[in-house]
């Protein structure tokens, strides 16, 4: 039981990062885009 319930927390622990991973992910790349436009 105990586990699970470590196992659960993991989880959602995860989720959350990827999700915060991804936005951040797409913040820099939205970034690099326009800065290569700009150069461009």
């Amino acid at each position: 039981m105990k586990i699970s319930s470590k196992r659960r927390i993991s989880s959602r622990g995860l989720g959350g990062v990827l999700r915060q991973q991804r936005a951040r992910l797409y913040i820099i790349r939205r970034c690099v885009v326009m800065l290569l436009c700009y150069h461009d």
